[in-house]
This record gives structure tokens, sequence and C-alpha cells, in this order.
């Protein structure tokens, strides 16, 4: 990073410029989450990380903020540039007593190369945004990284790293900030996209997952467009007692632009699932589900969802047989767990999206991190692995890993992974590549939860997999047009 920003300045672009993109982004990321003016408390080092969440500030106070400054360090002490950018902040007034009851605090304590221990005066400032984060119920927005945290390896102070909700990387994501052990201290992750900063041509081996990284592999619709160019889906879920698994994977589909979805149930469930299945969706019975191998009027298959397992060689044969592209999840993985060896078998692309207990389940990887796990997966099985979690990851052997950036703690309930099946299924119906549908799918539906949560009047308690479902929609159009 510091090599990038000397690039630019050396190109001439002014650190001050810089700065002012940088904080301009930062407001961006908070108005995207809290978009009614509210209370923003800015506690602000005195090098250029500070200098940034002052313009973040000064930014956020002409749309109407109130904002609460705290300076941690003599204003002698600081920079040139955050002196004149504290100075814009104490010039300026808030334009409404509107306020909305949520408190947000700006940590532009540490910049980059700040490691731990913290210090005093920082490591009280950090302590202090702690203590507010949960008596005040604030919202935590870390500049660049949350102080306390190392850039490099994600290890934290352990005792007062600042716990963010949201962390708005600058230019690119660093390394530490999706580790394993970061995890809590850095919640949601935004990246600031920052043309001007270029890194050294290298092939990278791990990406963040963004709306702006994501846009070029979705393109908008032909006007000419009709059903059979975007996939007809085959929804392989549901049993007894589980048929809601079944009727989410298929909504999942539909809302994500499958031209048809087709769900394949026993003739004994045909009923139920005909009663509570979208309208949208056929429901078609069978008898048993090798006779789904010769199905030709499908081009990609959802399996796994509420299946249980006591049809178990009938659906391993449809997992090794079948040559169209498949996404497998919930049951479908647990039968494969006693049977891995079938992955080497498959005649057609595989996408798997277990859950951490799923993964334990199908490899056994001891104490390696979550990517390791994922690569070495990827390397003996050639699948594509969408490795569910806070910070979703999807492997595919000889392709950058890849980190998702978006959702939120709602998400951990069940049925919101058979939305994600669902979505996957539509992606890949769409003619997307396994990679680049589990990518997608899993940044949609973060958003999509994320949408429900600070838009549409739900919390991470009510969060529902249908509140997911139905604002995909949003999710879409935010991937469309990016709001930071």
């Amino acid at each position: 990073m510091r090599a990038a920003e000397q690039n630019a300045f050396d190109r001439g672009l002014s650190v001050e410029a810089l700065m002012d993109q940088a904080g301009a982004g930062v407001a961006r990321a908070v108005q995207q989450f809290f978009p009614t003016a509210a209370t923003c408390a800015v506690y602000a080092g005195k090098g250029h990380n500070g200098g940034d969440a002052l313009v973040a500030a000064e930014a956020l106070q002409r749309a109407g903020w109130k904002i609460e400054l705290h300076l941690k360090y003599p204003e002698s002490e600081c920079s040139d540039l955050t002196k004149k950018k504290l100075a814009a902040v104490k010039k300026g007034t808030a334009v409404t007593s509107a306020l909305a009851p949520h408190l947000i605090i700006l940590d532009g304590l540490l910049g980059l190369g700040a490691k731990p221990p913290l210090r005093d005066p920082i490591r009280e400032a950090a302590r202090e945004i702690n203590r507010r984060h949960i008596t005040q119920n604030a919202f935590v927005f870390a500049v660049d990284i949350p102080t306390g945290l190392d850039g490099d390896s994600g290890e934290a102070d352990r005792e007062d790293c600042v716990r963010a909700d949201f962390t708005v990387a600058i230019g690119y994501a660093k390394r530490g900030l999706v580790a394993d052990p970061a995890l809590d201290f850095v919640g949601r992750l935004e990246v600031v996209p920052l043309p001007e900063l270029q890194l050294a041509a290298a092939a990278t081996n791990e990406l963040v997952t963004t709306a702006r990284s994501l846009g070029q592999i979705f393109p908008r619709r032909r006007f000419s467009a009709y059903k059979n160019l975007f996939g007809r889906i085959g929804i392989v879920a549901g049993s007894e007692g589980f048929l809601g698994a079944a009727v989410m994977a298929a909504k999942g589909a539909l809302r994500s632009g499958a031209g048809l979805v087709n769900m394949f149930v026993p003739r004994e469930l045909y009923s139920s699932v005909a009663a509570l299945a979208p309208d949208e969706a056929m429901v078609k019975p069978i008898r048993l589900y090798t006779e789904l191998l010769e199905e030709e009027k499908v081009d990609v298959w959802a399996v796994g969802p509420g299946l249980g397992t006591a049809r178990a060689a009938e659906i391993l044969k449809l997992i090794e047989q079948i040559e169209k592209p498949m996404v497998i999840d919930a049951d479908g993985l647990n039968m494969l767990a006693s049977k891995i060896e079938t992955l080497k078998r498959c005649r057609g692309p595989r996408l798997l999206t277990p859950h951490p207990g799923e993964m334990k389940r199908l490899f056994e990887y001891g104490n390696m991190s979550r990517a390791a796990t994922a690569r070495h997966f990827c390397d003996e099985f050639r699948v594509t692995l969408l490795l569910k979690g806070s910070r979703t990851i999807v492997c595919e052997s000889g392709r950058p890993i890849s980190y998702n950036s978006t959702g939120n703690p709602g998400m951990a309930t069940g049925g919101t992974g058979d939305v994600l099946t669902g979505v996957c299924g539509g992606l890949l119906g769409q003619k997307l590549g396994a990679y680049d549908a589990a990518r997608l799918g899993a940044w949609v539906c973060g958003r999509a939860a994320e949408i429900a949560v600070f838009e549409a009047g739900q919390s991470e308690e009510s969060l529902l997999p249908q509140d997911v479902a139905a604002n995909l929609g949003a999710a879409f159009n935010d991937l469309r047009n990016p709001r930071v």
C-alpha cells in the first residue's frame, strides 16, 4: 500500500487529494447503512488515518449530522493535513436538529502501520470506544483498520482492540482484515476504491468480493431476452418435516433470475409441497430420484436442502452421474461425507456450500485456517467450494480465494442456506461459472440481509430467510449501482 501511494504521488497526485477521496468514501459507507442524519463521534489520532476520519466527519456534517470531536493528542502534535481537516470540521455546523437515535463512532485513531499492543492515550481511547459500543449501543466504523489490529496477521491487542461493526478499508483490503482471528474485530468489511492507487502487477491469490468487482460478471439483460436463456433449474429438496427447505430453495432460484424452476419431490409429498410452493415454480412428483438421470429439461440442479438421508444411494448416484452443473448443500453434503470419493467421479461441475459443521464432516482439517482448509479440499477434489461463515470463502483450484464482504449475524438461522442454494442454482442457470455464481450468490444474499435490517425494519434477531429472499431485488440493484 505504501508503494502504491508513493507511485500515485510520483504521478502528481497530492496526499490531500487522496485523503479527501478516502474520507468521502468512508462517509458514503456510513450513509449506506445509516442514510438518516444522526450523531457521529470521531476519535482521531494525529496522523493521516485521523485526517481520513475527519474528512468523513466533515462530509457527514454537511449532510446534517451532529459531530462530536475526540482528539487524543494535542492539536500541536497533529500532522499539518490533520490540523487542516480538523479546522474544517470545527467551522461547520449540523443543519438539522431532528436527529435519528443512532450513535455512530468513527475509529480513526491508528492507521495501517501500527502494531499491537496499544499504549496510552490510544489504549484509553479504544477502551472508551468499546465501552460506548456496549453502553450506548453505538455502531463503530473503523477507518481502514480497527485500532489495535495487526493489518498483516489479523492478531489483535488482547484486551483493548476496537471491536468494529464495520471496517472501511481504503483502496484495498489488508490481509489481516480477512484472517480468522480478526472476524469479531473487523465486522462487516467495505472497500473504498481509489482508482489512482495501483498495486504492483502481480498475480494475487486472495480477493475480497465487492459490488464493483462483481458488476462486470453479471451484465444487464438484453431487451429481447426470453425465459429459456436464463436456465431451467431442477430442485431436489425436502422430505417429511422439512418441506420448507425445498420452498426456500425455490424462492432463491426464482428471485435470482432463473428462467424456470422445477421442484422434484416423491409422490407421497406432492400434495403438501404443491400447496406450499411459490406460484411460479412447477412441482413434479417422482417415484425414484434416479428417474432424474433421464431428465433432459433441466440445465442446473440444486440438491440437498431438507432431503434427509433415507435415500442416500439414489442421491449419490445423481451427484455422481448427472453431467449438468449442480449445487450441493445440507443433506446432500451429509450423504457425501460417508462416500467422499464420489466427488472424484462426478461427471459435471459441482458447487458445494457447507457450513462449518458440514465441512468438518466432509474433511478433517485439524487446526488449519478456513482458507487453508478450502485450498486443501479443492486441491484434492476438483469442485468449487463455498464455505459459509461470517466471512464466507469461495475457492476453486487455480483461482484466487475470494472472501465475501456482506452479511450480518441475523443470517445465522435455519433456512438461510437453502435460499443461498437456490440463488447459486439460479445464477448457474444464467451461464455463470460455479466460481462466479458462488461469489455473486454469497454477496447478494448477504446484502439482502443487510437491507432487510437497515432499510426494511428487521433486526438481527427477527431476520428470517424469507426476508433475505424478499430483498434480493434491492441487493441486485445495489450490485449494479454501488453506493460506495
